[in-house]
């Protein structure tokens, strides 16, 4: 039995997603998988309710643990606020606890340059990623509270270099830098911890990236030094399970999953 057994960790954008050669190409299922590993139970969204009944059922027959999937869309025109309430209550309903929130969730129009991005392209970015995790973590904040829990919130180094064709990614990304070193700084009295991820994996995303925009992909990606992309379990899930641990407790900082490997920057 994991160190998170009785604890619930909500997770955005977690379904589960496969690359051609059929292994798992999804942060946000690496994440829940290493999770699931540590005995945590899980509140797993996003938009595709298939993806996400996929990744309840193999988690649940996996690792005996009890999986809740919400289909949830945070996007321009919907009343997103509360959606992400209805997420949290549904969460509280079934576990009557939240220790960790991972806002992961993020979609984006990648390929296209700032002069020919369209405001319905650059609001898809915004919303799925910048505002899902102002809402998620303003209807999170109360239980966090109580059980001096954690945030993850996931950044990008599309937007710290400036990646070709990823102006709108790399505003939401930035905005959610912005906005999680204003909540450590906040909710430090709270008890609650806030860090960043900036990762680099191999997904299915990107994996489709680079075969739909060849150009932009050899613009911007690189295969890091030690020659291989991140595992989306065995390092970033597992950064982000070292970041729900008492040990990291009152410690605040930015998280940075670089070349294969971590870098924590506490």
């Amino acid at each position: 039995m994991g160190f998170l057994a009785g604890k619930t960790a909500i997770i955005t954008g977690a379904g589960r997603a496969v690359l051609s050669d059929g292994s798992c190409g999804s942060i946000g299922y690496g994440i829940a998988t290493a999770y699931a590993k540590e005995g945590a139970n899980l509140v797993i969204t996003g938009r595709n309710i298939e993806k996400l009944n996929d990744a309840k059922e193999e988690l649940e027959s996996k690792y005996s643990i009890k999986v809740l999937a919400v289909q949830a869309d945070i996007c321009a025109g919907a009343d997103n606020e509360t959606i992400a309430k209805n997420t949290v209550k549904k969460a509280i309903d079934e576990f009557g606890r939240i220790d960790v929130l991972i806002n992961n969730a993020q979609a984006s129009a990648s390929g296209i340059t700032l002069a020919e991005h369209t405001t319905e392209q650059f609001n898809l970015a915004l919303y799925s990623g910048l505002y899902a995790t102002f809402y998620y973590m303003k209807a999170c904040y109360p239980y966090l509270c109580e059980t001096k829990g954690s945030v993850i919130n996931f950044a990008s180094g599309a937007g710290i270099s400036g990646n070709f064709g990823q102006c709108s990614y790399a505003a939401a990304k930035e905005g959610i830098r912005g906005l999680s070193r204003v909540a450590a700084t906040e909710w430090s009295k709270d008890g609650i911890n806030v860090n960043i991820i900036c990762p680099l994996a191999w997904t299915a995303q990107l994996e489709q990236f680079k075969s739909k925009f060849p150009e932009a992909y050899e613009k911007n990606v690189k295969t890091p030094p030690m020659g291989y992309f991140a595992n989306p379990e065995t390092e970033i899930g597992r950064v982000c399970v070292q970041l729900a641990s008492p040990d990291f407790k009152y410690m605040t900082g930015e998280t940075l999953t670089l070349q294969g490997g971590t870098g924590l920057r506490p």
